[in-house]
């Protein structure tokens, strides 16, 4: 069992869908996308032994600026369906529609907060935060599919390559 793991927005139970990457031991952490920085936290404060953290497409919307944060936010309050219904089938593609034409998302879908969400998308990756991790002996792996339509994912390898092991997963994308 994994000793901790942390879902991503509007999601619930979604681990299963990386099982093939997943550490399964008691001193491994991880998170997919929000849940990524809720891992991150988690292991940067925590006094238990944690061996690697694994960051599943984690929540990277430094590189986007303000106006496109606020849109955000405004489509999730004016819409909230809409908005998660898009959301959605975007991090399905395309992996799991390749991979299951019988898979369905919403099998995993909880309704997510406007606190959620802005905290998601003003989150930022600190580097003194990240050494800290790193100062105690703790493993940091990245997972990033290159066909993501959340996140930049290059962005994304191009700051989390500095400090820890990032596999960029071709023909993959939010849900590798």
């Amino acid at each position: 069992m994994i000793s901790k793991f942390f879902s991503g927005f509007s999601l619930q139970n979604e681990e299963e869908l990386f099982s093939e990457y997943l550490i399964d031991n008691d001193f491994t952490v991880s998170g997919f996308s929000y849940g990524a920085t809720k891992a991150f936290e988690y292991a940067l404060e925590s006094k238990k032994r944690i061996d690697t953290l694994q960051l599943f497409s984690p929540a990277f919307f430094q590189a986007q600026d303000k106006k496109f944060k606020r849109m955000q936010l405004i489509f999730f309050k004016k819409d909230k369906n809409a908005y998660c219904k898009n959301f959605l089938e975007n991090i399905i593609y395309p992996s799991i529609l390749n991979k299951n034409d019988s898979f369905n998302i919403n099998n995993y879908f909880v309704e997510g907060s406007l606190k959620e969400l802005d905290e998601l998308l003003n989150y930022t990756w600190e580097e003194e935060k990240i050494n800290k991790v790193l100062e105690k002996g703790i493993n940091i792996e990245v997972y990033l599919g290159e066909k993501d339509k959340i996140i930049d994912s290059k962005a994304a390898l191009d700051f989390f390559k500095k400090f820890s092991t990032v596999y960029f997963i071709k023909e993959k994308g939010h849900i590798l």
